[in-house]
């Protein structure tokens, strides 16, 4: 029998709790409202405290946050959510909460690297050992892995914060509340609708062309600079923002003319190398199945695929 574990893909608006061991053993699933953190959480816990109790033997719960996040196992301060826009969720810890009310391991990562672990094992990615998840947004971010691991240091990676070229004749201030003109205050969802008025998805004619030529020039010019910082056999690009009509399609042809020809692979210029996820919107909380299998001793660090 397979082995059952918890999910949480933990999102600014909502907390999408799952039980299962992947895309083709989801056993229960909910929603859950973002709120006040202690009873967001508690409700996290009901749910699988009512799974068990139904029989589910789940071996541990593994959470794919919103962040930024202290993800240094032996750190004091693991767990916690560090300095976020999100009110009230600053210095919150989620682990310990989990831990200590299901008594079960608990493990975290961002949540765009848990996508990158689902994708990585059942979705786009799969069969790849170097490869980048990017979502666009609400925000931007993405998950990295090389050589079959995600990509971690002090802190982890924060792409939607790299910085990119201002295009010429674009006098849009930006729209990050740290940075103003990174790439995710030049591309992001919102910074798309404080351009033109109104949300993205409700863009049509004359705006949406200008938006999607806009968005697929700044979205080439990230993600050039992580074919280049990362070397990635794959990218897979995530979120609402990518979904505008003949975007991915743009995107694919300005990340080939930004790269002018260097170094020159052919793989660049494929079609399958920038491509949509094979998870759809539940790659987050599907990789978070992975993240609950490395929070048991059987299961830890193993490759993503």
């Amino acid at each position: 029998m397979a082995t059952v574990y918890g999910a949480v893909e933990a999102g600014g608006t909502k907390f999408v709790c799952l039980v299962g061991s992947g895309p083709d053993d989801v056993r229960r699933t909910t929603r859950i409202p973002t709120g006040e953190p202690g009873p967001t959480l508690a409700a996290v816990v009901d749910f699988f405290r009512e799974a068990v109790a139904a029989g589910e033997p789940i071996r541990a719960v593994g959470v794919g946050s919103f962040g930024p996040l202290e993800l240094r196992p032996t750190h004091p301060d693991y767990g916690r959510i560090l300095h976020t826009p999100k009110a009230r969720w600053s210095g919150v810890d989620v682990v310990g909460p989990l831990r200590d009310g299901l008594g079960l391991p608990v493990a975290i990562e961002t949540d765009v690297n848990a996508a990158a672990l689902g994708e990585g094992r059942w979705g786009a990615a799969r069969g790849y050992r170097s490869f980048v998840y990017v979502t666009v947004g609400t925000g931007i971010g993405g998950g990295a892995v090389v050589d079959g691991r995600l990509v971690a240091g002090l802190g982890h990676p924060e792409m939607g914060h790299l910085a990119v070229p201002r295009l010429a004749g674009d006098d849009f201030a930006g729209t990050c509340r740290y940075h103003r003109d990174c790439w995710e205050g030049f591309a992001c969802g919102p910074a798309l609708a404080g351009r033109f008025g109104r949300p993205p998805e409700a863009l049509t004619g004359a705006d949406l062309a200008a938006a999607v030529r806009l968005e697929a020039a700044y979205l080439a010019l990230g993600l050039r600079a992580l074919v280049y910082a990362l070397a990635p056999e794959r990218i897979v690009l995530g979120g609402g923002v990518p979904e505008l009509p003949g975007l991915l399609e743009a995107t694919r042809a300005e990340l080939v003319r930004s790269l002018g020809d260097y170094p020159g692979l052919a793989e660049h210029r494929g079609e399958d190398f920038l491509v949509r996820p094979g998870l759809g919107d539940r790659a987050g909380v599907l990789g978070a199945l992975i993240v609950a299998e490395r929070a048991t001793p059987e299961g830890s660090n193993p490759p993503p695929g």
